[in-house]
């Protein structure tokens, strides 16, 4: 195959791996409603859930719902807003900020600075790449200098 044949097939898999993003995301916010949907009916039948939701999973599910950042203080009522039993923590603010932090920790939301000394985190959706930036991620690969992902 000639060099133009590769970047044929990598523009097609490059718009392949952009729509299957933005059906992921899609798919995430439905999952994320359909969850809290289901928690809620679940306490209107009186029924308890048979997994048990993590405060991790709880604040995963607020922060995918909403477009924009969100204090400690906003979590909680958005967590208590659907439902989610803080009254097992002693102090449910302090494992509101363990939590976020993190997440943040891990990557899957990013803490950002609203007014001077508060702080909210917003969720990190997944974006896709230009095709500059698959090729250079792909250069990277081959080189095998990616940096390694962090263990959460």
């Amino acid at each position: 195959m000639a060099e133009r044949d590769y970047r044929q097939a990598l523009d097609a898999a490059t718009r392949e791996y952009e729509t299957l993003l933005a059906k992921r995301g899609r798919l995430d916010r439905r999952l994320a409603r359909l969850h809290e949907t289901i928690a809620a009916l679940q306490r209107l039948c009186g029924l308890t859930p048979t997994v048990a939701w993590g405060l991790s999973d709880a604040c995963r599910v607020v922060l995918r719902r909403v477009d924009g950042a969100l204090t400690p203080l906003e979590v909680r009522e958005k967590l208590r807003a659907i439902g989610f039993d803080l009254s097992r923590y002693v102090n449910d603010l302090a494992a509101i900020h363990t939590t976020l932090k993190r997440l943040a920790l891990s990557g899957e939301v990013k803490r950002v600075t609203r007014l001077p000394g508060e702080h909210a985190y917003a969720w990190l959706r997944v974006r896709a790449m230009t095709l500059e930036q698959a090729l250079n991620h792909m250069e990277l690969a081959l080189l095998g200098t990616l940096p390694r992902e962090r263990k959460a």
